[in-house]
């Protein structure tokens, strides 16, 4: 997708290399995806290693709110960030709100895990700052690189992704099995800190006032059919892709996987079996365009569902290995190779000068499905077992195929403010490749 040239003025070129956005941005993304690892992975495996019962567990979920709705002040910090005269204020929102999630993280440690409910509003307000942090973190991304350079902010969206969920959800549950939750969580606050500070530092190099004629809003984002059907596409995509993994690392615990195992599987397994993933995906879509990347991707976590669903109902006959084994191919190789398409038209989609807006509004619709999920499958595997909730979750896979073959033919026939050019934005495409093929995994902090 090529730029229109009113919205090519909304960019900031030739300020800073895309290798010095790369690692900018690289860090705060590393940072959102250590909150994500220790909320939604790490958190759900210590609690059922603490005998807590499943659907409360559940209940973390509730935690992707903010994620699923920051949407409604994603215009304002747009706003905010980008005066209709003046510099750029990405980096003032990074730290304050990197120092809020630091922060609230520090408490939710200190609080520790006796009170569910005390953690989870912790939890929350942490999850409220991180989730604006994102919006300017993704805004700078698309306005400041050029169409040819989308792929170093993929590149950095996928590699921080998969870092910051070894660090959260893999080193993170060493150290809570050596030292305990308390200091484990301090550790990961200041890591936090640090993630943020080359962002702070960086963003604001060679700045310089500047007018901006464009206001964004919630309003222009939802008139283009592309957005729209961007975030359609997220929906059905996303429950056919995250809502058995909610349940994978209680699973795990109840499968006599200790917490040292499942942090290595989530840490060093998952780093390597994430980029291997990602990188074939994104090779996959550049071969032979986006739509059948993603068909396979659906049918293959259909498969794995189903291999869980077996493995569970089987009970102890279920060989460790054989899990470990099958939740790696699952949550990191099949999640990194299927949103390789889905993100990198996300990213095409949105308009620079308000790309804090329409990204936005695409993990919105992300989070929103799979907080759903999550909650549901707490409380599936609860009153049914493990092995309902993994069924139950093949069968939402395997129903999503015909959904999306009837999305495929849809965006294969323009609407007529966008063949008329009246949006300034491509209709969706499916079926080719874009310029961009680096993925993002699709969790909150998912990210």
């Amino acid at each position: 997708m090529s730029a229109t040239p009113e919205q090519a003025q909304g960019r900031v070129e030739g300020r800073l290399s895309p290798f010095a956005v790369f690692l900018a941005i690289g860090g705060v993304y590393v940072a959102q995806s250590v909150i994500g690892g220790v909320t939604f992975t790490a958190l759900p495996a210590v609690l059922r290693e603490r005998n807590l019962p499943l659907d409360e567990i559940g209940l973390i979920y509730l935690a992707v709110l903010p994620w699923a709705i920051k949407f409604l002040w994603a215009p304002a910090v747009e706003r905010y960030r980008l005066p209709s005269y003046g510099r750029n204020r990405s980096r003032i929102i990074v730290l304050a709100g990197g120092l809020i999630s630091a922060a609230g993280l520090a408490m939710a440690g200190m609080v520790g895990l006796g009170s569910i409910t005390l953690l989870l509003a912790c939890l929350i307000v942490v999850a409220f700052a991180a989730a604006t942090v994102d919006i300017a973190c993704d805004g700078y991304a698309v306005e400041v690189l050029s169409e040819e350079h989308y792929g170093w902010g993929n590149a950095a969206q996928v590699g921080g992704a998969y870092l910051g969920a070894a660090l959260g959800s893999g080193l993170f549950l060493i150290l809570v099995e050596q030292l305990d939750w308390t200091p484990s969580v301090l550790l990961m606050a200041f890591l936090i800190v640090l993630l943020g500070l080359f962002f702070v530092v960086q963003a604001g190099a060679r700045e310089v006032p500047r007018q901006r004629d464009h206001v964004p809003s919630l309003r222009d984002a939802l008139g283009r059919g592309g957005v729209r059907s961007g975030i359609l596409l997220a929906v059905v995509y996303v429950a056919a892709q995250k809502w058995g993994q909610a349940m994978l690392g209680p699973f795990l615990v109840d499968s006599g996987v200790d917490l040292a195992t499942i942090g290595m599987i989530n840490g060093l397994g998952g780093l390597c079996i994430g980029f291997a993933g990602a990188f074939v995906g994104g090779a996959l879509v550049r071969r032979w365009g986006a739509f059948p990347v993603m068909i396979a991707g659906v049918v293959l976590q259909a498969l794995a569902y189903g291999a869980f669903a077996v493995l569970a109902f089987s009970g102890a006959g279920a060989s460790t290995a054989v899990i470990v084994v099958l939740a790696l191919a699952s949550s990191s190789g099949i999640m990194a190779f299927s949103f390789v398409a889905l993100y990198a038209q996300f990213m095409g989609l949105a308009d620079p000068r308000q790309g804090g807006v329409d990204f936005t509004l695409f993990q919105c619709a992300d989070a929103l499905t799979g907080m759903l999920g999550g909650v549901g499958a707490g409380w599936l595997a609860q009153h049914f077992g493990h092995s309902a909730c993994f069924a139950v979750s093949g069968v939402v896979a395997v129903a999503a195929l015909p959904v999306m073959l009837a999305l495929h033919a849809r965006f294969a026939r323009p609407a007529p403010d966008q063949a008329a050019g009246v949006s300034g934005v491509a209709p969706l495409s499916l079926t080719a490749g874009s310029g961009h093929t680096e993925p993002q995994p699709g969790t909150p902090g998912s990210r």
